[in-house]
């Protein structure tokens, strides 16, 4: 073992001293321009900003303080979705990184987080008149919308998560997985802040001259290019509502299967509901379709140009279908019933649809058995995310709320149900009683590699019945040409229990090799090759050439940076600080776009023609 390169690992907790004092400092410099600014505009000393927002207010025909944020917002959010996917696939190929100035896609994370921060901010430091009724008195002539002041919360929130993850990583060892919780502050952030940007834009539209709420639903003449990001508006919120099921895409879940389902339907009825309410006939449909031309933009560019780890996505195409066709019938006239319904047939009929691309193109497709459980998870939250979706959607074309005891229930009920079906996901079994007897046979490979086909026999024959969710192979975190650094072989079944690989599998150098088995609650892995690595510690897992070891936590094999003594509590009472945060943004959405709506008169059920034939109000 050469102890030289073991050295040079890099570290498993947090990031070295000098890129924290690095990154303060950038902080402290950044924070001290802004203030700067926002005096100097505010007291009328730097005039350049309300110039810049001015123009292009008048180009677009919005007001300055909704027109320079939405530029900026949607320049930043673009950047940060790129830098997500890209950080995804490089921790896939490549393993942990020795911190955030190391990875090049923490780059356009921090810079794009940064930029929804800022956008928000833009917003609120713009007006010198009050922006609209629903605005929030900040000091005695001083008013800032409701949906700037959501965004900047939204991007404070996310950016919190970057010294968060830091702290976290040096009490817990890296977490290399999406669902860390300090990482959901990240993305559930950006992912919160398209519902803001819909605010703010809609609140713009409301304090033009030209509209007041006696009028309704307002007629507008907007180019194509405003249209166009209204429909990408809408497709961003399938994009943003998705990023929850990444490793479903990259085909490294740490979790149970049925967790995509009911993912996928809750992005589903949020965006295409929402689409269809704000934009009208056809929007569902092409709501999916900018989404699809934007993840499939940067799914090329950070595999095939980048060479990294290839991401599949869902279409939304079915669900968007099964929007279109309820909106067609009378329930369109009752929202929040439209809703519901909508949800049903998302979580049913359209999963179903759904489920015929994941079938073609994932690596994992959805067995007949995990229908049994996945139909119970994701109809309820389709239906609650369906009613949220529409009393959304409410708020945007100047329909009043049922009530706010109403509409703050259902949005509670909401994350009820959501909470209920995770902690169901989270509720796994390790087989550890059982094991696997597995025999490697040498094939052709370059000089320093080793690569092997794999005879496998569980034991029992039966522990994974005859259907299971998944009995595969991954090897990730290594480097040879043309793999990007992940294999992932569906073993085929000859006989019970029996399964062998359909590829050559990686047992050398830095890959790190395992079989895993998934079926029901069955969760579980065996490692078959790990390197040592020194900085953690751990020793090398020899490779099993021809033997038997028994089944293991799965995640305590994906996971080797992260710190098993540490004590159970201090991660609960961790988690429970992030769900802290997470609420309070949720309320805080929840209660602008409750004050938006109270601020107007509006009528309970405006004329379908006017729903269908306005422009709608999303950035």
């Amino acid at each position: 073992m050469d102890l030289t390169l073991l050295a040079a690992e890099p570290p498993a907790r947090g990031a070295g001293l000098n890129q924290v004092i690095g990154l303060t400092i950038a902080a402290m410099i950044i924070g001290a321009t802004m203030l700067y600014v926002g005096w100097g505009h505010r007291t009328h000393r730097l005039t350049w900003l309300n110039t810049v927002a001015e123009k292009l207010g008048n180009k677009f025909h919005r007001p300055a303080w909704v027109a320079l944020p939405i530029l900026v917002f949607t320049s930043s959010i673009i950047c940060a979705l790129f830098g997500f996917i890209w950080d995804v696939s490089w921790h896939i190929g490549n393993g942990r990184d020795p911190g955030p100035l190391a990875n090049p896609a923490h780059y356009f994370i921090i810079i794009g987080l940064f930029g929804v921060f800022l956008a928000g901010a833009i917003a609120v430091l713009l007006p010198f008149d009050r922006p609209g009724p629903a605005a929030v008195r900040i000091t005695r002539n001083w008013y800032a919308p409701v949906g700037g002041l959501l965004m900047a919360g939204c991007g404070m929130y996310a950016m919190i998560g970057f010294p968060l993850d830091d702290i976290w990583h040096r009490i817990f060892g890296q977490d290399v997985t999406l669902w860390g919780p300090t990482h959901l502050m990240m993305i559930g952030g950006a992912n919160f802040s398209l519902f803001a940007v819909l605010l703010l834009e809609y609140e713009g539209v409301r304090s033009l001259p030209e509209h007041t709420p006696a009028e309704g639903a307002l007629e507008r003449a907007d180019g194509p290019f405003i249209r166009a990001l209204r429909y990408l508006s809408c497709g961003g919120l399938l994009i943003g509502m998705s990023v929850y099921q990444i490793e479903f895409d990259f085909g490294v879940p740490q979790f149970r299967l049925v967790f995509q389902p009911m993912l996928i339907a809750a992005a589903a009825a949020m965006g295409t509901i929402v689409a269809r309410m704000t934009l009208g006939r056809g929007a569902a449909i092409i709501a999916a379709l900018f989404a699809i031309a934007l993840r499939g933009l940067v799914a090329v560019i950070v595999g095939p140009v980048l060479g990294a780890a290839i991401n599949w996505f869902p279409l939304y195409l079915g669900p968007a279908l099964v929007v279109e066709l309820v909106a067609l019938t009378p329930l369109y006239r009752r929202p929040i019933v439209f809703g519901a319904v909508s949800g049903l047939g998302i979580g049913t009929v359209g999963l179903w649809l759904e489920s015929l691309w994941i079938a073609r193109v994932y690596h994992y497709p959805w067995p007949t058995a995990l229908w049994r459980e996945a139909l119970p998870t994701a109809v309820p939250v389709a239906i609650l995310v369906g009613v949220c979706a529409a009393m959304l959607g409410m708020v945007l074309t100047s329909q009043r709320l049922p009530g706010r005891g109403i509409g703050i229930t259902a949005v509670a009920l909401t994350v009820l149900v959501i909470g209920g079906t995770v902690a169901n996901g989270l509720h796994i079994h390790v087989p550890s009683q059982d094991s696997a007897t597995v025999k490697l046979t040498d094939l052709p490979s370059a000089p320093g590699q080793r690569m092997a086909s794999a005879d496998v026999q569980l034991n029992p024959p039966n522990m994974a019945g005859e259907h299971p969710d998944w009995v595969t192979i991954l090897a990730w975190q290594g480097k040879m040409q043309n793999h990007r650094g992940l294999v992932i072989d569906r073993l085929r079944m000859v006989g019970p229990g029996h399964y062998v690989s359909t590829e050559p599998i990686p047992v050398w150098g830095d890959w790190k090799t395992l079989l895993r088995v998934h079926d029901g609650r069955d969760l579980a892995a065996v490692p078959l090759w790990a390197p040592a690595d020194a900085a953690i510690p751990v020793p090398e897992i020899p490779v099993l050439n021809n033997g038997t070891r028994n089944f293991a936590f799965e995640v305590s094999i994906l996971q080797r940076e992260r710190d098993p003594g540490v004590p159970a509590w201090l991660f609960t009472a961790g988690g429970v600080v992030v769900l802290f945060f997470t609420l309070s943004v949720i309320s805080a959405l929840t209660w602008g776009a409750g004050r938006i709506n109270d601020s107007e008169n509006a009528p309970n059920e405006p004329r379908e023609e006017a729903v269908e034939h306005s422009p709608p109000r999303a950035a």
